[in-house]
């Protein structure tokens, strides 16, 4: 199994990943919004909508 960010082979202590590093990108990846899960809920989808409208009315 390759590790899903660097593709160097995994290490058993942090598999899927081959060090505490690429285990770290990853999560990194998570929280920042990278990864995502997609959803058809209608409640979603206006929550969204309404989260870039204010986003937008914000002064820069």
């Amino acid at each position: 199994m390759a590790c899903p960010i660097c593709k160097k082979p995994t290490e058993t202590k942090y598999r899927p990943f081959c060090s505490r590093r690429c285990a770290d990108v990853d999560l990194g990846k998570w929280f920042s919004g990278d990864y995502a899960v997609p959803s058809t809920d209608p409640e979603d989808i206006e929550k969204a909508i309404e989260a870039i409208s204010r986003e937008r009315q914000k002064p820069h």
